[in-house]
C-alpha cells in the first residue's frame, strides 16, 4: 500500500467528563469512517481531558478512562482509531490505545515525560519501556505522544530506524503561548526531515483553567512539505491522503535512516499488524484548504476569548460581572467578555467615588452602549464615609494614605461579590500583568474575582489589544477617551499610575526580560536599561509574590505566566536579584 487516508480529530474534551468525551470520540470516529479514512488519530489524554492533574491520584479516574476506551472498541467498526487515555497497570501511564474491529489491538505508553513549566507528568505517570509500530497492510506507522518528538532521538527515531516507520503520528496536548504555534510547525518539519518520515501532529483545542489549547494540527511530508493544516482554536476533522512513493524513493537513494541512532533503549519494538478498512469505493479526498494565518495580536485575542468561554462553560456559569471603571483594563475585559459570551451575559458595574472623574463615567457609559452590555451604577461614597467614621477612632484621619485608598478598592470588591452571590455570576478581575508584577493592586479589592482574564498581558499589550478590537470592529468599540487618557486608579485626588510606577513603555520591557526571559539583573542592565530602574523593578516584583499567590487564575499568554509557570518562594533572602 503506497498511500493512506488519514484523519486528525482535533477535539475539545473536558477533564473528568468520561461519558461526554467517549461520545465525542465515537462521533468523530464515525465521521472519519464516512470520510473514507483508514486511520483516525485523537489528541493526548482526550478521554480524560488534559491535564487531569491530581484526579490521576484517584483510582477511579484511571478505571473510568480504561472503561471508556473499552467501550469505544465495541462501536469502532473496521477503521483504526488511535485514542489518548489514562492506562493503569503496575503503574499509571499516559497512553495511546490503538482500537479496531471491536478490540484494543495494542497500546503505546508515552516515554518522554515533561516536567517543566506547566507540566508535571513525572508526578503522575511512569515512562513507557516498549516502542510500537503499526503495520497497516505493509505501511508502517509509528505512534508517539507529545514530548516524544520534541527532541532528536528517542522513540520516533527508533520507530523509523528499527521499525521502518514511514508515518509517525503524534498525539499532543500542547498549551498555547504567544509564538508557540510557529515553533511547533518548525519542530514538526525538523523531525520529519530527521527521519525522513511523514509526521502527523494532532493537538487538542479548548481550555482548562488557565491553559488554552490552540489546535493547529498538521501533516508534514519531508519531500512534499505541508500536506494539511487544521484551523486554530476550533474543533476540526482534518482528512488528507498521504502518499509514500516519494518518501520510499528518497530512502532508497539516500538511506540515512538506516544509520539513525537513539540514546533511548527500549525493552523491545512491538509491531502490531492491522487490517485496512473495507471501503465500498475508491475514496476521493481533496487537499484541505489552508486555514487563515493569525497575527500575534489575533492569536492572543483568540486565546483570551477561548479561555474565558471555556472557563465559564466548564464551571457551570452562564453570566459574568465586572467593575467598569472607565479605564482601559476593565474596558478590554468587558469587550472580550462580550465577544466570548454574548453581551446579554455580561453585566458591568460602575462604582464612582469622590475621586472618580466625569470622563470615567462618560467613557464607561459609552463603552457599555457600544458593547450592548448592561451597566449598573452603584456609588460608593456613602460606604466610604461609613468606613472612615467607623475606623477614625483607631486609625485617625489621613484619607489620602494607602489604607483609605485600599478601602475603596475593597468596597468595590465586596459589591461585585454581592452580585455574584445573589445571582450566581462569575466575577472577572481586571488587573494586568504589569500591575500584578509590581504589586500595584489591592488584595481583596481589585484582585477579587473568580477569573482574571488579562492577568498575563502587560499594560502595553492591553493597549495593543484594545486598538485591535477597534480595528476588528471597523469603529471605536473602546472609546478613544479611554485609550488616550493617562492611566489612573482614581483612589486619591489627581492620582496617576506614573506616580507609583515607571512609565509603562520603560517598565514593561524590564518585566518581560526578568519574568518571561529569565534574565539576571546584570543582563538586563547590559541591554541598555538604567540600573537604578532595573533594580527597583526586580526588587518590587520579588517583594510582591505574596499577593500573586492569592490572585485568581487567568489565561496563560506568555511562556512564563504567574501561577503554574512561576513558582517563587514567598519567604526568601534573594529578593531583588543578585
Amino acid at each position: 500500500m503506497s498511500e493512506l487516508v488519514l484523519a486528525l480529530a482535533q477535539v475539545n474534551t473536558a477533564v473528568g467528563d468520561f461519558k461526554a468525551n467517549r461520545e465525542k470520540v465515537l462521533a468523530y470516529i464515525h465521521r472519519a469512517r464516512d470520510a473514507g479514512a483508514d486511520l483516525v488519530v485523537f489528541p493526548e489524554l482526550c478521554l480524560s481531558g488534559y491535564p487531569p492533574e491530581d484526579l490521576l491520584l484517584k483510582p477511579e479516574c484511571t478505571e473510568a478512562s480504561m472503561a471508556a476506551a473499552r467501550t469505544i472498541a465495541d462501536d469502532v467498526g473496521d477503521i483504526i482509531a488511535v485514542v489518548g487515555f489514562v492506562e493503569g497497570d503496575y503503574d499509571t501511564f499516559n497512553s495511546a490505545a490503538v482500537i479496531s474491529r471491536g478490540k484494543i489491538r495494542c497500546v503505546y505508553r508515552k516515554v518522554l515525560l515533561p516536567n517543566y513549566g506547566v507540566f508535571d507528568e513525572k508526578r503522575y505517570f511512569g515512562s513507557g519501556t516498549h516502542n510500537l509500530v503499526l503495520d497497516i497492510e505493509g505501511t508502517r506507522v509509528g505512534v508517539t505522544i507529545c514530548e516524544d518528538i520534541w527532541f532528536p532521538g528517542g522513540p520516533m527515531e527508533e520507530q523509523v530506524a528499527h521499525g521502518g516507520a514511514e508515518l509517525v503520528v503524534n498525539l499532543s496536548a500542547s498549551p498555547f503561548n504567544r509564538g508557540k504555534h510557529a515553533y511547533r510547525e518548525k519542530l514538526v518539519e525538523a523531525r520529519a526531515m530527521d527521519g525522513p518520515v511523514v509526521i502527523a501532529y494532532v493537538n487538542t483545542v479548548g481550555a482548562q483553567d488557565e491553559l488554552v489549547f490552540d489546535g493547529g494540527s498538521c501533516v508534514y511530508h519531508p519531500q512534499s512539505g505541508v500536506l494539511a493544516r487544521a484551523a486554530r482554536f476550533r474543533e476540526e476533522l482534518l482528512v488528507c491522503r498521504v502518499e509514500f512513493g516519494l518518501l520510499r524513493s528518497s530512502r532508497m537513494l539516500e538511506p540515512r535512516f538506516r544509520h539513525s541512532l537513539t540514546d533511548y533503549a527500549h525493552d523491545g519494538m512491538r509491531v502490531c499488524h492491522l487490517e485496512r478498512p473495507a471501503h465500498a469505493a475508491p475514496v476521493q479526498v481533496p487537499r484541505p484548504e489552508d486555514p487563515p494565518v493569525l497575527t500575534a495580536v489575533e492569536e492572543i485575542f483568540e486565546a483570551l476569548r477561548t479561555g474565558l468561554y471555556e472557563y465559564v462553560k466548564k464551571n457551570g456559569f452562564s453570566m459574568v460581572v465586572l467593575g467598569l471603571s472607565g479605564g482601559i483594563d476593565s474596558a478590554l475585559t468587558a469587550a472580550v467578555a462580550s465577544e466570548a459570551l454574548g453581551p446579554d451575559n455580561v453585566t458591568c458595574i460602575f462604582m464612582p467615588s469622590r475621586y472618580t472623574a466625569r470622563v470615567s463615567g462618560t467613557g464607561a457609559a459609552e463603552l457599555a452602549r457600544n458593547l450592548g452590555v448592561r451597566l449598573i451604577s452603584v456609588p460608593i461614597e456613602g460606604l466610604y464615609e461609613a468606613y472612615g467614621t467607623a475606623l477614625s477612632p483607631e486609625l485617625g484621619g489621613g484619607e489620602s494614605d494607602k489604607t483609605f485608598e485600599n478601602i475603596q478598592a475593597r468596597i468595590r470588591g465586596n459589591i461585585l461579590m454581592a452580585f455574584s452571590n445573589r445571582f450566581g455570576w462569575l466575577v472577572l478581575a481586571t488587573g494586568n500583568k504589569s500591575e500584578l508584577s509590581m504589586g500595584y493592586c489591592t488584595l481583596y479589592g481589585d484582585m477579587a474575582g473568580g477569573f482574571a482574564l488579562i492577568k498575563d498581558l502587560l499594560k502595553t499589550q492591553v493597549y495593543e489589544m484594545s486598538e485591535y478590537i477597534n480595528r476588528r470592529a471597523g469603529h471605536d468599540i473602546i472609546p478613544r477617551e479611554i485609550i488616550e487618557r493617562p492611566p489612573t486608579a482614581e483612589l486619591r485626588e489627581g492620582q496617576l499610575d506614573s506616580d507609583s510606577l515607571p512609565p509603562y513603555d520603560l517598565l514593561d520591557p524590564v518585566l518581560e526580560a526578568y519574568i518571561e526571559q529569565g534574565m539576571a539583573t546584570s543582563e538586563i542592565v547590559a541591554q541598555g536599561f538604567d540600573e537604578a530602574l532595573v533594580r527597583k523593578v526586580v526588587g518590587t516584583v520579588d517583594a510582591n509574590e505574596y499577593k500573586r499567590r492569592q490572585a485568581p487564575v487567568g489565561v496563560k499568554i506568555t511562556p512564563r505566566a504567574f501561577g503554574r509557570d512561576w513558582r517563587m518562594p514567598i519567604s526568601n533572602r534573594m529578593k531583588g536579584g543578585c
